[in-house]
Protein backbone atom coordinates (compact mmCIF):
# COMPACT_ATOMS: atom_id res chain seq x y z
CA UNK A 1 0.00 0.00 0.00
CA UNK A 2 3.03 2.61 0.92
CA UNK A 3 4.47 1.90 -2.40
CA UNK A 4 1.01 3.12 -4.09
CA UNK A 5 0.50 5.50 -2.11
CA UNK A 6 3.86 6.82 -2.75
CA UNK A 7 3.40 6.25 -6.64
CA UNK A 8 0.24 9.02 -6.17
CA UNK A 9 2.00 11.61 -4.48
CA UNK A 10 4.54 11.65 -7.07
CA UNK A 11 1.98 11.45 -9.72
CA UNK A 12 -0.35 14.25 -7.96
CA UNK A 13 3.17 16.05 -7.44
CA UNK A 14 3.38 15.83 -11.64
CA UNK A 15 0.61 17.17 -12.13
CA UNK A 16 0.10 19.90 -9.54
CA UNK A 17 3.90 21.27 -11.43
CA UNK A 18 2.15 20.57 -14.93
CA UNK A 19 -0.70 23.26 -14.31
CA UNK A 20 1.45 25.64 -12.69
CA UNK A 21 3.78 25.63 -16.29
CA UNK A 22 2.72 28.52 -18.51
CA UNK A 23 -0.24 30.44 -17.90
CA UNK A 24 -3.48 28.72 -17.75
CA UNK A 25 -5.47 31.50 -15.86
CA UNK A 26 -4.83 33.40 -19.19
CA UNK A 27 -5.62 30.46 -21.16
CA UNK A 28 -9.34 30.31 -19.02
CA UNK A 29 -9.40 34.48 -19.33
CA UNK A 30 -8.64 34.82 -22.81
CA UNK A 31 -9.55 31.60 -24.67
CA UNK A 32 -12.77 30.41 -22.89
CA UNK A 33 -13.86 33.44 -20.89
CA UNK A 34 -17.49 32.17 -20.90
CA UNK A 35 -17.56 28.69 -19.97
CA UNK A 36 -17.83 28.98 -16.55
CA UNK A 37 -20.81 30.68 -16.83
CA UNK A 38 -21.74 28.28 -18.73
CA UNK A 39 -21.55 25.45 -16.23
CA UNK A 40 -23.00 27.71 -13.39
CA UNK A 41 -26.42 28.19 -15.30
CA UNK A 42 -26.87 25.07 -16.38
CA UNK A 43 -26.49 24.23 -12.60
CA UNK A 44 -28.96 26.78 -11.35
CA UNK A 45 -27.27 28.50 -9.10
CA UNK A 46 -28.83 31.10 -7.06
CA UNK A 47 -28.26 33.12 -3.88
CA UNK A 48 -27.40 31.53 -0.86
CA UNK A 49 -26.18 28.25 -2.75
CA UNK A 50 -23.59 26.61 -0.88
CA UNK A 51 -21.32 25.36 -4.07
CA UNK A 52 -17.75 23.56 -4.65
CA UNK A 53 -15.95 24.63 -7.67
CA UNK A 54 -13.64 21.32 -7.81
CA UNK A 55 -10.40 21.17 -10.03
CA UNK A 56 -11.14 25.29 -10.10
CA UNK A 57 -7.86 26.69 -11.54
CA UNK A 58 -8.29 30.28 -11.73
CA UNK A 59 -12.47 30.00 -10.49
CA UNK A 60 -13.33 29.72 -14.46
CA UNK A 61 -16.80 28.83 -12.48
CA UNK A 62 -16.18 29.55 -9.09
CA UNK A 63 -16.38 33.50 -10.00
CA UNK A 64 -19.76 33.35 -11.87
CA UNK A 65 -20.84 31.60 -9.25
CA UNK A 66 -20.54 33.77 -6.80
CA UNK A 67 -21.68 36.42 -8.43
CA UNK A 68 -25.05 34.93 -9.02
CA UNK A 69 -25.36 35.08 -5.29
CA UNK A 70 -23.93 31.67 -4.20
CA UNK A 71 -21.42 30.75 -1.04
CA UNK A 72 -18.76 29.09 -3.05
CA UNK A 73 -15.25 27.05 -2.32
CA UNK A 74 -12.91 26.53 -4.95
CA UNK A 75 -10.73 23.92 -4.76
CA UNK A 76 -7.52 22.80 -6.82
CA UNK A 77 -3.89 20.75 -6.65
CA UNK A 78 -2.07 23.87 -7.82
CA UNK A 79 -1.99 26.45 -5.44
CA UNK A 80 -0.21 29.00 -7.91
CA UNK A 81 -3.82 28.53 -9.96
CA UNK A 82 -5.90 29.14 -6.64
CA UNK A 83 -3.21 32.73 -6.05
CA UNK A 84 -4.22 33.92 -9.58
CA UNK A 85 -8.26 33.27 -8.87
CA UNK A 86 -7.81 34.92 -5.52
CA UNK A 87 -6.68 38.32 -7.55
CA UNK A 88 -9.24 37.90 -10.58
CA UNK A 89 -12.14 37.03 -8.18
CA UNK A 90 -10.91 40.42 -5.84
CA UNK A 91 -11.17 42.65 -8.99
CA UNK A 92 -14.21 41.32 -10.35
CA UNK A 93 -15.87 42.09 -6.76
CA UNK A 94 -16.47 38.06 -6.11
CA UNK A 95 -16.23 36.43 -2.61
CA UNK A 96 -14.65 32.73 -2.93
CA UNK A 97 -13.13 31.19 -0.83
CA UNK A 98 -9.63 29.41 -2.51
CA UNK A 99 -8.90 26.08 -0.64
CA UNK A 100 -5.96 23.48 -1.67
CA UNK A 101 -7.43 20.27 -2.67
CA UNK A 102 -6.87 16.88 -4.72
CA UNK A 103 -10.54 16.36 -6.64
CA UNK A 104 -9.61 12.28 -5.51
CA UNK A 105 -9.60 13.03 -2.31
CA UNK A 106 -11.59 15.97 -1.25
CA UNK A 107 -11.17 17.80 2.33
CA UNK A 108 -14.71 18.24 2.80
CA UNK A 109 -17.88 16.57 4.48
CA UNK A 110 -20.23 14.59 3.27
CA UNK A 111 -23.36 16.26 1.30
CA UNK A 112 -21.42 19.29 2.54
CA UNK A 113 -22.63 21.43 -0.64
CA UNK A 114 -25.74 21.87 -2.56
CA UNK A 115 -24.34 22.22 -6.29
CA UNK A 116 -20.76 20.44 -7.45
CA UNK A 117 -19.45 21.24 -10.04
CA UNK A 118 -16.17 21.34 -12.39
CA UNK A 119 -15.48 23.33 -15.76
CA UNK A 120 -12.50 21.45 -18.06
CA UNK A 121 -10.91 20.65 -14.71
CA UNK A 122 -11.89 17.26 -13.03
CA UNK A 123 -11.74 15.78 -16.12
CA UNK A 124 -7.72 15.72 -15.52
CA UNK A 125 -8.13 13.95 -12.36
CA UNK A 126 -6.22 11.02 -13.56
CA UNK A 127 -8.79 8.17 -11.75
CA UNK A 128 -11.92 8.86 -13.03
CA UNK A 129 -13.87 6.68 -10.72
CA UNK A 130 -12.24 8.11 -7.33
CA UNK A 131 -13.16 11.61 -8.66
CA UNK A 132 -16.29 11.01 -9.41
CA UNK A 133 -17.30 9.83 -6.34
CA UNK A 134 -16.04 12.30 -4.28
CA UNK A 135 -17.77 15.01 -6.71
CA UNK A 136 -20.91 12.72 -5.55
CA UNK A 137 -19.76 12.21 -1.46
CA UNK A 138 -19.76 15.95 -1.25
CA UNK A 139 -22.90 17.43 -2.62
CA UNK A 140 -26.12 17.08 -0.69
CA UNK A 141 -28.85 14.25 -1.48
CA UNK A 142 -30.88 15.85 -4.04
CA UNK A 143 -28.10 18.47 -4.68
CA UNK A 144 -26.93 19.07 -7.94
CA UNK A 145 -23.47 18.03 -9.95
CA UNK A 146 -22.71 19.36 -13.05
CA UNK A 147 -19.32 18.95 -15.34
CA UNK A 148 -18.09 20.67 -18.32
CA UNK A 149 -15.86 18.75 -20.18
CA UNK A 150 -13.82 18.37 -23.62
CA UNK A 151 -15.40 15.58 -25.78
CA UNK A 152 -13.02 12.93 -27.13
CA UNK A 153 -13.67 13.95 -30.82
CA UNK A 154 -13.85 17.91 -30.34
CA UNK A 155 -10.53 19.80 -30.92
CA UNK A 156 -8.79 19.60 -27.43
CA UNK A 157 -9.75 16.18 -26.75
CA UNK A 158 -8.30 15.50 -30.74
CA UNK A 159 -5.15 18.21 -29.36
CA UNK A 160 -4.63 15.72 -26.16
CA UNK A 161 -4.71 12.40 -28.73
CA UNK A 162 -2.36 14.21 -31.07
CA UNK A 163 0.29 15.12 -28.00
CA UNK A 164 0.03 11.91 -26.25
CA UNK A 165 2.70 10.26 -28.76
CA UNK A 166 5.39 13.05 -27.80
CA UNK A 167 4.73 12.72 -23.82
CA UNK A 168 5.98 10.26 -21.09
CA UNK A 169 3.56 6.72 -20.69
CA UNK A 170 1.26 7.93 -18.20
CA UNK A 171 1.48 5.75 -14.82
CA UNK A 172 -0.72 2.18 -14.83
CA UNK A 173 -4.63 3.23 -14.13
CA UNK A 174 -4.32 6.79 -14.92
CA UNK A 175 -6.98 7.89 -17.42
CA UNK A 176 -7.55 9.68 -20.61
CA UNK A 177 -9.15 13.43 -19.33
CA UNK A 178 -11.37 13.33 -22.38
CA UNK A 179 -13.36 10.23 -21.52
CA UNK A 180 -15.12 12.67 -19.31
CA UNK A 181 -16.58 14.03 -22.57
CA UNK A 182 -18.12 10.72 -23.43
CA UNK A 183 -22.04 10.70 -21.91
CA UNK A 184 -21.68 7.20 -21.68
CA UNK A 185 -18.59 7.28 -19.50
CA UNK A 186 -19.50 9.43 -17.14
CA UNK A 187 -23.04 7.72 -16.27
CA UNK A 188 -21.20 4.69 -15.88
CA UNK A 189 -18.96 6.50 -13.33
CA UNK A 190 -22.12 7.89 -11.28
CA UNK A 191 -24.10 4.68 -11.86
CA UNK A 192 -26.79 4.90 -9.80
CA UNK A 193 -25.68 7.47 -7.44
CA UNK A 194 -27.84 10.51 -9.26
CA UNK A 195 -30.72 10.65 -11.15
CA UNK A 196 -32.11 13.46 -14.39
CA UNK A 197 -29.01 13.65 -15.86
CA UNK A 198 -29.06 15.62 -18.19
CA UNK A 199 -26.36 16.03 -21.29
CA UNK A 200 -26.03 17.84 -24.16
CA UNK A 201 -22.90 18.35 -26.50
CA UNK A 202 -22.02 22.11 -27.59
CA UNK A 203 -19.94 24.22 -29.15
CA UNK A 204 -17.54 27.51 -28.31
CA UNK A 205 -16.36 29.57 -30.82
CA UNK A 206 -12.62 30.48 -30.51
CA UNK A 207 -11.96 33.15 -32.47
CA UNK A 208 -8.82 35.10 -30.90
CA UNK A 209 -6.01 33.29 -33.47
CA UNK A 210 -4.69 35.14 -36.22
CA UNK A 211 -3.91 31.73 -37.69
CA UNK A 212 -3.39 27.68 -37.00
CA UNK A 213 0.56 29.01 -36.21
CA UNK A 214 -0.32 31.32 -33.40
CA UNK A 215 -2.68 28.88 -31.84
CA UNK A 216 -0.12 26.36 -31.36
CA UNK A 217 2.64 28.84 -30.52
CA UNK A 218 -0.05 30.52 -27.87
CA UNK A 219 -0.03 26.66 -26.15
CA UNK A 220 3.21 25.84 -26.55
CA UNK A 221 3.69 29.07 -24.06
CA UNK A 222 0.74 29.47 -21.62
CA UNK A 223 -1.05 25.56 -21.73
CA UNK A 224 0.63 23.49 -19.03
CA UNK A 225 -0.39 20.16 -20.53
CA UNK A 226 1.22 21.65 -23.79
CA UNK A 227 4.45 22.73 -22.28
CA UNK A 228 5.17 19.57 -20.42
CA UNK A 229 5.00 18.18 -23.84
CA UNK A 230 7.21 20.31 -24.95
CA UNK A 231 9.96 20.21 -22.29
CA UNK A 232 10.14 16.12 -22.31
CA UNK A 233 11.11 16.74 -26.06
CA UNK A 234 13.30 19.68 -25.97
CA UNK A 235 16.14 17.27 -26.57
CA UNK A 236 14.66 16.10 -29.91
CA UNK A 237 14.53 18.99 -32.59
CA UNK A 238 13.11 16.23 -34.73
CA UNK A 239 10.36 15.30 -32.82
CA UNK A 240 10.17 19.25 -32.10
CA UNK A 241 9.31 19.63 -35.90
CA UNK A 242 6.56 17.38 -36.31
CA UNK A 243 4.75 17.82 -33.32
CA UNK A 244 4.63 21.28 -34.56
CA UNK A 245 3.78 20.67 -37.73
CA UNK A 246 0.83 17.81 -35.84
CA UNK A 247 -0.57 21.06 -33.83
CA UNK A 248 -0.43 23.35 -36.89
CA UNK A 249 -2.49 20.83 -38.87
CA UNK A 250 -5.01 19.92 -36.35
CA UNK A 251 -6.17 23.43 -35.73
CA UNK A 252 -6.11 24.22 -39.88
CA UNK A 253 -8.90 21.42 -39.93
CA UNK A 254 -10.48 22.86 -37.50
CA UNK A 255 -10.93 26.13 -38.84
CA UNK A 256 -14.59 27.02 -39.62
CA UNK A 257 -13.29 29.96 -41.37
CA UNK A 258 -10.10 30.29 -43.11
CA UNK A 259 -10.53 33.92 -43.85
CA UNK A 260 -11.05 34.70 -40.01
CA UNK A 261 -9.39 31.70 -38.51
CA UNK A 262 -12.05 30.82 -36.51
CA UNK A 263 -12.57 27.35 -34.86
CA UNK A 264 -15.18 25.84 -32.79
CA UNK A 265 -14.29 23.25 -30.48
CA UNK A 266 -16.60 20.73 -28.60
CA UNK A 267 -17.39 19.88 -24.90
CA UNK A 268 -20.00 17.74 -23.23
CA UNK A 269 -22.13 19.53 -20.62
CA UNK A 270 -23.57 16.96 -17.86
CA UNK A 271 -25.84 17.70 -14.94
CA UNK A 272 -27.20 15.27 -12.78
CA UNK A 273 -29.33 15.19 -9.11
CA UNK A 274 -27.98 13.64 -6.57
CA UNK A 275 -30.37 10.25 -5.63
CA UNK A 276 -31.82 11.30 -2.22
Amino acid sequence: MNAHNEADRALKAKHRDMWALGDYPAVAAEVIPDLGAILVEACGVGRGDRVLDVAAGSGNAAIPAALAGASVVASDLTPELLEAGRVLAAKRGAEVEWRPADAEALPFADGEFDTVLSCVGVMFAPHHQAAADELVRVCRPGGTIGTLSWTPEGFIGQMLATMKPYAPAPPPGAQPPPLWGSEDHVRALFRDAVTDVAARRQMVTIDRFADPSAFRDYFKANYGPTVAVYRAIAGDPDRVAALDHALTELARRHLKDEEKAVMEWEYLLLTARKRA
